[in-house]
């Protein structure tokens, strides 16, 4: 499974990105995605989740209302739309995906297998 992020780049505060992962390897509709991040000098932390099938979404407390993930199974792309960005968005991105079929959404780490590259989004005041 290989997973490609892109999207990320220099923005203002209150601005908008949309960062892109598309998976190759697999079929790409049958396993849970998320999006994590890591700002510097901080550990990584949970973005944002979702299930195999669209239909279970989580997001962490500090995103919501303001990020929207998505899938497009025909692309096999998850997005990450970002919305009214602060600087303490300022991270690098990562997306991950699990081994197994059929998963649910999941904000922890230890139940992803695959992570791609990164894309990095900086956001300034």
């Amino acid at each position: 499974v290989q997973l490609q992020a892109s999207g990320g780049g220099l923005v203002q505060a209150g601005g908008s990105l949309r960062l892109s992962c598309a998976a190759s390897g697999r079929t790409f509709s049958s396993y849970r995605m998320g999006w994590f991040r890591q700002a510097p000098g901080k550990e990584r932390e949970f973005v944002a989740a979702i299930s195999w099938s669209g239909g279970g979404i989580y997001y962490a407390d500090s995103v919501k209302g303001r990020f929207t993930i998505s899938r497009d199974n025909a692309k096999n792309t998850v997005y990450l739309q970002m919305n009214s960005l602060k600087p303490d968005d300022t991270a690098v991105y990562y997306c991950a995906t699990k081994s197994s079929r059929y998963s649910s959404a999941s904000r922890y780490e230890y139940e992803y297998d695959y992570w791609g590259q990164g894309t990095l989004v900086t956001v300034s005041s």
